[in-house]
């Protein structure tokens, strides 16, 4: 199957982008931008006794998707809202540092932050939803044409500023935080929750190896998913601290997923010269999924930037999750600072 991607041509020092033929099995260029879908999805209710496609837990009407950029460095702690997030993806920025991207559909949190900027991977992983919301304040400025180019709608703080505030008791720019159904409302067609490849059920019956603890590095953030049988959560734990949410309580998740992808530098950089890594998402590897105090080897696999992503067993069975939350930390076999 052939489908289209997003190329930059530099003509009298404006970014023009074109449509180009390319393979589905082949990766964006570094720093390019996904092409844009021509339709959202058609948008479906979920059928009575059926389970929600983002936590596999119980669903009625499935509601529109909002991806939220959340601040994670000790600045912007403690959060506001990841409690009520589906998926949580963790993601690596400029000099080795990560920051969060929440996708919120089955709950919505009143308030959630601190909202920061976007990144070039974000592009990436939203098409799998459709045609998102996606909350972020602020990008370099030769990113905003492929935003604009997205497949998603705008909801930044410059698109929708009267759903943004500023938390009293914080500093900027730690203190933006939004105002959930306000953003929403700014992109009353923003898609529907659909399936994106994930699988809820049983554990595998074999293949799993009981973990107390399972730690991911990047090369300046350390993030580590403690097993707590009470709670039946993997709690969190970020650079030696635990990860305590707003609402209170240490944040965690009964399924982790580590998805190992490739990473490499971007067209774009900060003041210091400092690369934006471009995660791949699309392609196949390698994974380590968490669940029940076990972890288990697994294979991921997405075709397309409009395709979900796929987790299966060694053996090439599902990998099921565990219902509820699911956080994502695209990691690297060997991390490298761009």
């Amino acid at each position: 199957m052939r489908l289209f991607r997003m190329i930059t041509v530099t003509l009298a020092g404006a970014a023009v982008l074109l449509p180009v033929a390319a393979c589905s099995s082949d990766e964006p260029a570094a720093g390019q931008a996904p092409q844009a879908s021509a339709t959202p999805p058609a948008e479906e209710e979920t059928p009575a006794g059926e389970t929600h496609p983002f936590t596999g837990q119980p669903a009625g009407t499935l509601k529109p998707v909002l991806a939220v950029k959340i601040e994670n460095t000790a600045a912007g702690k403690p959060q506001l809202g990841l409690k009520s997030a589906d998926i949580v993806y963790v993601e690596q920025v400029e000099a080795g540092l990560t920051r969060l991207m929440a996708i919120f559909s089955s709950k919505l949190p009143a308030k959630v932050g601190p909202v920061r900027s976007a990144r070039i991977s974000d592009l990436h992983i939203t098409p799998q939803f459709g045609k998102p919301a996606f909350a972020y304040s602020g990008a370099q400025t030769k990113m905003l044409p492929f935003i604009a180019e997205a497949s998603l709608y705008d909801v930044s703080d410059s698109r929708a500023p009267g759903a943004y505030f500023r938390q009293p008791g914080r500093f900027a720019p730690y203190n933006l935080f939004a105002t959930s159904k306000q953003l929403l409302a700014k992109a009353p067609k923003a898609s529907k929750a659909k399936d994106i490849g994930f699988t809820f059920g049983d554990p595998p019956a074999e293949g799993g190896v009981e973990r107390t603890s399972y730690t991911v590095k990047w090369p300046a953030a350390r993030f580590t998913f403690a097993w707590s049988e009470a709670r039946k959560q993997w709690l969190i734990w970020q650079d030696g601290k635990k990860d305590m949410a707003a609402e209170g309580g240490q944040l965690g998740a009964p399924t982790i997923v580590v998805q190992y992808t490739k990473t490499e530098r971007s067209q774009f950089h900060d003041k210091n010269q400092s690369y934006t890594p471009l995660v791949h998402t699309v392609g196949k590897g390698s994974a380590v999924v968490l669940r029940d105090g076990k972890a288990y080897k697994a294979r991921w696999e997405r075709e397309s930037e409009e395709g979900g992503t796929t987790f299966t067993t060694e053996s090439g069975e599902p990998m099921n999750f565990a219902p509820g939350q699911v956080w994502v930390a695209l990691a690297s076999r060997k991390p490298v600072t761009p």
